[in-house]
C-alpha cells in the first residue's frame, strides 16, 4: 500500500515476468478488488503479447494466496485469458521470492521515500520508476542486465 496524501491509501499490484524480472504491468487504485488486479494483469498481457488472448497454452501466473487472487471473479478472467493459476503454500512467502524481493525494492526505494498530494500524483511517479527500473537498474540474476536488456536477449536467442 502507498500513502496518496489527500486520497488516503493506494493499493499496489505489479505483474513480473519471472523470467526477465520486468514489471509487465501495474495497477495503483484506491482499493484491492479482483478489478484492480485483474487491471494489472490486463496490463501486462497487453505489454507482452500485445492482446489479452494471446499468452502460450499452460502459462502459469503465480501469487500468494490473497482473497483478490481466489475470488471468482479473478479466477473467470485468469481462465477467460488462458492462464493457469499456481498458489503458493500458505505462509511460505519464499516460494514467490521474485515478488517478495521487488515489493522490498519498491517499498525502500520508492513508497517509503516520498510523499504524494495525491493517487494521480503517486501512479505518474509510478510509471516514471517503473520505467527506470525495466530499462536502467540492472538485476543480479540475468547476469547484471536490466530487465528490458535480458528481454531482448532472450528475443534475439529465440
Amino acid at each position: 500500500m502507498i500513502h496518496c496524501g489527500r486520497d488516503g491509501w493506494g493499493v499496489f499490484v505489479p505483474v513480473i515476468d519471472r523470467c526477465t524480472r520486468e514489471v509487465l504491468g501495474h495497477a495503483l487504485e484506491p482499493t484491492g478488488w479482483a478489478k484492480t488486479a485483474e487491471r494489472a494483469l490486463e496490463e501486462a498481457l497487453l505489454a507482452r503479447f500485445g492482446t489479452l488472448r494471446s499468452a502460450p497454452q499452460g502459462m502459469l501466473l503465480r501469487h500468494d494466496n490473497g482473497l483478490v487472487f481466489g475470488s471468482r471473479r479473478y479466477r473467470a478472467v485468469v481462465t477467460d485469458y488462458g492462464l493457469t493459476q499456481e498458489y503458493i503454500t500458505p505462509y511460505t512467502p519464499q516460494q514467490n521470492g521474485l515478488c517478495e524481493r521487488f515489493i522490498k525494492t519498491f517499498k525502500e526505494e520508492f513508497a517509503w521515500t516520498r510523499n504524494f498530494k495525491s493517487i494521480e500524483h503517486a501512479r505518474f511517479a509510478l510509471r516514471v520508476w517503473l520505467h527506470s527500473y525495466n530499462t536502467q537498474r540492472p538485476h543480479q540474476a540475468p547476469n547484471f542486465k536490466t530487465p528490458n536488456q535480458h528481454n531482448q536477449s532472450q528475443c534475439k536467442a529465440a
